[in-house]
């Protein structure tokens, strides 16, 4: 599937999609921290949605062509993974949905910072960095409003800020390293074989692995499993492949901002009037992050 340096309405709509189910997904963890560990359920979902990805490579008759010669950026990938999940689960569990996902969704952030600087084509334009620091400077009102604070936590707040880190080292591992060679479903059995290893082996180090759980909390781990850690990474790799890493990430700032409204319309979450206008500055910022030079006009290919 061959590249494109922008994107376009195919892309848009996908990514917009794929910002809303993450934005459920933060409630449902949030839900599902009630009945199983956090840690402990993090690795459930990994175990689930590697047998996904078995149905799925079966039923399409897909081999994980390559792997082996990618054995130590796979294990960095997995690691990577494992720990972004470490960290975003715990958050969920100590602080609020409306906060967690502004913190967490301030990847692309570091993403485009970094990538400026060793990704081919990623250059910060002065539209790009304006767009940036706005989007910043909007999640950093919304955590200082006064209602959500009270609501809050320090400590899971911090471990958000670490989530999202790790989440742009994966995304910078899938470009740099040998792992961009293998195809999405052979990235996504490094993070989620390594995650679901290293996940349930250290679970019991944070707590009871089981908290009550109901059938709610099961189908919760189902919805995690089959349509975000499986099937929905899946999508977001694809992504990855075909459109810039920076753009990709930009349309992530969406999530949060449907997280928010979520966690107030579902969880009943504190939500101050600072977070319009927060949620606004997301939005201009996304608008000049994904705003890019007019380029002639290209000649249409072929799909067989």
């Amino acid at each position: 599937m061959d590249r494109k340096d922008a994107i376009d309405l195919a892309g848009a709509t996908g990514l917009v999609v794929f910002a809303t189910m993450l934005a459920f997904n933060q409630v449902v963890i949030k839900v599902t921290n009630a009945g199983f560990g956090p840690v402990f359920a993090a690795g459930l979902r990994s175990a689930l949605a590697l047998l996904v990805l078995g149905l799925w490579l079966l039923l399409r008759r897909r081999s994980l062509k390559g792997i082996g010669r990618t054995l130590w950026p796979g294990l960095l990938l997995g690691g990577l993974f494992t720990i972004e999940f470490i960290f975003l689960f715990i958050a969920l569990d100590l602080t609020t949905v409306s906060r967690v996902s502004i913190l967490f969704y301030s990847m692309p952030v570091w993403l485009a910072i970094v990538a400026h600087f060793t990704l081919p084509g990623e250059t910060l334009s002065w539209r790009r960095t304006l767009g940036l620091g706005l989007a910043m400077a909007g999640v950093i009102w919304a955590l200082f409003d006064p209602q959500s604070r009270q609501a809050g936590s320090l400590l899971g707040d911090a471990l958000a800020i670490l989530a999202a880190l790790a989440w742009g080292g994966i995304a910078l591992t899938v470009r740099l390293t040998r792992v961009s060679e293998l195809s999405p479903e052979a990235q996504l059995f490094w993070q989620l074989s390594v995650s679901t290893v290293g996940l349930l082996a250290v679970a019991p180090l944070f707590g009871d692995l089981l908290r009550d759980p109901t059938a709610l909390h099961i189908a919760g781990l189902g919805f995690q499993a089959v349509f975000v850690a499986s099937l929905g990474f899946l999508f977001w790799l694809r992504l990855m492949a075909i459109y810039p890493a920076s753009d990709v990430a930009a349309f992530s700032f969406l999530s949060p901002v449907l997280a928010v409204g979520m966690g107030w319309l579902l969880l009943d979450e504190p939500v101050g009037p600072g977070f319009i206008g927060a949620m606004c500055l997301v939005a201009v910022g996304i608008v000049l992050i994904n705003r890019r030079r007019k380029r002639p006009p290209q000649v249409p290919q072929n799909v067989a």
